[in-house]
C-alpha cells in the first residue's frame, strides 16, 4: 500500500532550517508496530499520523512517534501537522481554532492567516509541573561534557513538564551550551537521568540587545534523538522555568524567543508566551510557522 506524506520544516520560515517532519495525512489501516516502524524510516526526530477523531471536541486523532517510542505530546509535530492540514484543506482557510486528539488528551491549536494561506500556529500546552532541584549539578554537568562552572550560579538544575518531562540545565553562557555533547552512556549513568528524565534540555539567556531571548539545545539519545533542532514539547517548560525563576516577567513572557538547533545548521526560532506569575502559571502557548519542503509516497 502506498501512504502519502507532507514533510515540513517546522520553526522556520526559510526551508532546510527548523525541525524536520514528516506528517502522514491519513493513516488509517496503519497499526502501531507499522507506524513505528516508518517513524524509524523516516529518521527524523518525530513523525506524525493523523486519524479519525476518536472523541468529541477533537477534530482528528494524531499519533507522534520518535525513531524509538510513541510521545503522548511533541510541539513541532502539533504546529507542523496544523501546517500540513491547513495545505491538504482540513482544516479551512480562516479557522481559528483547531483541536488534535492527542495521547496526553484534546490539545487546541489557535491559528493565524496570511490571506488563504496559514502563517502561523499557538499550540497550548498544560500548566506546568516542577519537580524539586537537581542535588549533584557536578554529575549534571559532567554528564553535559562540562565543568561544574558552567552552570548559571543561583539557578537550579531542575525538571519541568507541560505534558512531557525535561530536565532543565541552565549554562553560563552560549559558548557553554555550545560545548556540551549528548553522550547516551553519560547519561545512562546519571541517575538523574533514569527512565523520569530521559530528555536534558540546556540554555543560557541571550545576551542583551539579541532578537532571541534564549539560545538553547536538546538531547534525548533514550528517544532516538541525539539533538534536536527545536523542542516545542520542551518550549513550554521552559518559558515557565524562566518565569518560575524570575528571568522574563510582565510583558516579555508573552513574547520570549528560543534560538534552537544554531550548533545543528538547523537554527529555529520558537515562540513562547506564558500568563501568570511565579507560582500561578495559568496559561502556556508554544508557537512558529512552518515550511513546506517535499511531498512524497512511502510504499508499505
Amino acid at each position: 500500500m502506498g501512504f502519502s506524506y507532507l514533510q515540513y520544516d517546522v520553526f522556520t520560515g526559510e526551508p532546510l532550517l527548523g525541525n524536520q517532519l514528516a506528517v502522514f495525512t491519513d493513516a488509517r489501516g496503519l497499526d502501531t508496530d507499522r507506524m513505528q516502524r516508518i517513524a524509524r524510516e523516516m529518521n527524523f526526530s518525530e513523525s506524525t499520523f493523523i486519524l479519525p477523531a476518536e472523541r468529541a471536541g477533537t477534530d482528528v486523532r494524531m499519533r507522534i512517534f520518535t525513531p524509538y517510542v510513541e510521545m503522548p505530546m511533541a510541539g513541532h509535530p502539533t504546529v507542523g501537522s496544523t501546517f500540513a492540514l491547513a495545505e491538504t484543506g482540513v482544516i479551512p482557510p480562516g479557522t481559528t481554532r483547531f483541536v488534535f486528539g492527542l495521547n496526553i488528551g484534546p490539545t487546541p491549536v489557535d491559528l493565524e492567516w496570511r490571506g488563504s494561506a496559514l502563517s502561523f500556529a499557538w499550540m497550548t500546552q498544560n500548566t506546568p509541573v516542577f519537580g524539586p532541584p537537581v542535588g549533584d549539578r557536578a554529575a549534571v554537568a559532567g554528564a553535559l561534557g562540562l565543568a561544574p562552572d558552567d552552570l548559571a550560579p543561583g539557578l537550579p538544575v531542575q525538571e519541568v513538564s507541560c505534558g512531557v518531562p525535561f530536565l532543565f540545565a541552565p549554562l553560563r553562557d552560549p559558548d557553554a551550551v555550545d560545548r556540551a555533547v549528548s553522550d547516551a552512556a553519560a547519561f545512562r549513568r546519571l541517575d538523574v537521568l533514569a527512565s523520569a528524565h530521559p530528555a536534558v534540555f540546556l540554555f543560557a539567556m541571550a545576551p542583551p540587545g539579541s532578537p532571541h531571548t534564549v539560545y538553547s539545545r536538546m538531547f534525548a539519545p533514550e528517544f532516538g534523538i541525539v539533538e534536536d533542532p527545536a523542542t516545542g514539547g520542551a518550549s513550554g517548560p521552559l518559558g515557565c522555568y524562566l518565569v518560575e525563576h524570575g528571568l522574563v516577567s510582565g510583558a516579555a513572557a508573552q513574547r520570549i524567543v528560543s534560538l534552537q538547533g544554531q550548533k545543528m545548521g538547523r537554527a529555529s526560532r520558537i515562540h513562547i508566551a506564558i500568563t501568570g506569575a511565579p507560582g500561578a502559571i495559568t496559561q502556556v502557548k508554544v508557537g512558529g510557522e512552518s515550511v513546506l519542503v517535499a511531498r512524497g509516497e512511502l510504499l508499505v
